[in-house]
């Protein structure tokens, strides 16, 4: 059986006792072996009834027909309100739409694939508002002023730059990610990037937090990486006795020769 939603209130009893009717109706757009048991019939409204239909249709399980009828207050006549296939709980219905967009991850882009980028977009700002970076020491109002009228006259820089939002947007989806420090190569790391010579210092507001690895043999070569990351490729990294390879013995030099060869 599938699990109906429920209505409070009688259902009308002339509504109710057309049964029939309703079956005739969904007979109309189904053929005859793909209209089920009647699974019940539920007040809608005030002399508005719905009667169901379990649904036998090759492809639609969980699915039922749904068919509303009504009637005028005071009236005798039974009519049709409408008449839908829908799914029961238990039914298979495609997923939710998700934009485009919303969809993409990273990677997906191909060469020569686009992405634009609303002009509203929260994580940027025009670049003349705040500078080429934000969140750059605030300097004297008149100086920034004038920089930015010659960039501006000359064409230069950026249209837009980083928000603020943006900037913790980029640091949130860092620090969660592969390097940050909950990453399983940073929690078996001896020790952090932060006392790493591979560690490449950045500028800004994350220089505080993040860094770019430059080790070519490690994982995260190229790829920001946080203070707290870690990994086993660290500058420092040192291994004990046992952990050490065993030495290779000496080479041994064969001086048989030919004549020593047929002798033996």
């Amino acid at each position: 059986m599938i699990a109906l939603p429920t209505r409070a209130g009688k259902p009308d009893s002339a509504l109710a006792k057309a049964v029939d009717l309703a079956r005739s109706t969904v007979l109309e757009v189904a053929e005859p072996d793909e209209v089920g048991e009647h699974l019940g019939a539920d007040a809608e409204g005030e002399r508005l009834v719905t009667h169901r239909f379990a649904c036998a249709r090759s492809g639609y399980p969980g699915w039922y027909w749904s068919v509303t009828l009504t009637r005028a207050k005071r009236g005798k006549d039974v009519t049709v309100n409408e008449v839908v296939l829908l799914p029961g709980e238990d039914a298979i219905v495609a997923p939710a739409w998700v934009p485009y967009k919303e969809r993409l991850q990273p990677g997906d882009l191909s060469p020569g694939d686009l992405l634009p980028v609303e002009d509203e977009d929260p994580r940027l700002v025009p670049t003349y508002l705040v500078g080429d970076d934000p969140l750059d020491p605030p300097t004297d109002a008149d100086a920034r002023a004038q920089v930015r009228r010659v960039a501006e006259d000359l064409g230069l820089g950026r249209v837009r730059t980083l928000s603020r939002e943006g900037i913790d947007m980029a640091a949130e989806r860092w620090y969660a990610g592969d390097g940050g420090p909950d990453s399983p190569l940073a929690r078996s790391a001896p020790q952090s990037c932060t006392s790493c010579g591979f560690l490449m210092r950045i500028n800004g507001s994350l220089s505080e937090s993040f860094g770019v690895c430059a080790n070519g043999n490690a994982n995260d070569d190229g790829r920001v990486v946080s203070l707290d990351h870690g990994c086993g490729a660290h500058s420092e990294v040192k291994l004990a006795r046992k952990q050490q390879p065993l030495p290779l013995p000496d080479h041994v030099h064969d001086t048989l020769s030919e004549d020593d060869l047929e002798i033996v």
